[in-house]
């Protein structure tokens, strides 16, 4: 399994922004080898706010197939020389392989 986690800090009060752009129904979801998507918001601190989007995949290589589709370069194509929008302070997206699991372990009764 293969994560992508993009991390966006934006300006206290605009976490809803992102929450909804990454949560509104899109093209991924049909994405063969796509898992699940999770959004996760830091409590505020210094007037920024930060989103954690964790995208799921089954294999690195099911995540390269995405990120060379039509519909993913189409998305990319249609945000092309639009400025970023000011409420947005950093972003950065990192990709991990799945490496170990740990359960619950049953209690012994």
């Amino acid at each position: 399994m293969m994560m992508e986690i993009k991390t966006i800090v934006v300006q206290e009060g605009y976490a809803d922004n992102i929450i909804k752009k990454f949560s509104a129904p899109g093209v991924v979801e049909e994405a063969p080898g796509f898992v699940d998507l999770s959004i996760m918001v830091q409590k505020s601190r210094k007037g920024e706010e930060e989103v954690v989007v964790m995208i799921r995949w089954e294999s690195k290589e099911m995540w390269k197939q995405w990120e060379l589709s039509e519909p993913h370069l189409e998305g990319h194509r249609q945000s092309r020389g639009k400025p970023r929008p000011e409420y947005i302070i950093s972003s950065k997206s990192g990709h991990y392989e799945l490496k170990a699991v740990k359960e619950p372990r049953p209690v012994a009764n």
